[in-house]
């Protein structure tokens, strides 16, 4: 990136402004293409907790919080500088899910059940439907909360995944 802003600085003070603007455009897609691979990784964490969750049927406090935190960043994250608009709208996320849960799986295959099922043997296993519309459902909340009332919603949500009653009821 470095170079580019030399390149910037250069072309304007040359008065190259076209070849100045087509480097801001570069720096914009670097930018946004950061912004979401930071996203996805914070849904892979996600997914994976979800899918331990719907393996094991518990919630623990660990995994709740990572929940909860890869939301709370993923809103943070997904909200771009003008505070009105998102780098992914609502309605995007399921092909974004699908791929991501593939990664999810692989990973969360060298924890679930004591890391005794193969990614292959996990896939079998989980139901992609339901962790994907789970995932939307989470998803969602970040559009329609504020980053001050988000965590409680997620609270209240994670207590209807499996053990989430047992979870806030401190029955782990």
């Amino acid at each position: 990136m470095t170079q580019e802003l030399i390149d910037l600085r250069n072309s304007i003070v040359e008065e190259r402004y076209a070849d100045a603007l087509a480097i801001v455009d570069d720096l914009e897609g670097m930018s946004k293409k950061g912004i979401l691979r930071n996203i996805r990784s914070f849904l892979v964490r996600m997914l994976i907790h979800l899918i331990k969750n719907q393996i094991e049927q518990i919630l623990t406090n660990s995994w709740a919080a990572s929940i909860s935190d890869s939301l709370i960043e993923i809103q943070d994250l997904n909200l771009q500088d003008n505070k009105v608009s998102y780098y992914v709208k609502p309605n995007e996320w399921e092909s974004i899910l699908v791929k991501a849960l593939e990664t999810a799986i692989r990973q969360a295959s060298a924890e679930v059940l004591n890391r005794k099922l193969s990614p292959y043997q996990l896939s079998e296993r989980v139901d992609k439907t339901q962790i994907i519309a789970i995932s939307q459902q989470f998803l969602a909340l970040t559009y329609e909360h504020s980053d001050e009332t988000l965590p409680a919603i997620i609270d209240e949500y994670l207590t209807r995944l499996p053990g989430g009653e047992n979870w806030k009821e401190g029955r782990q």
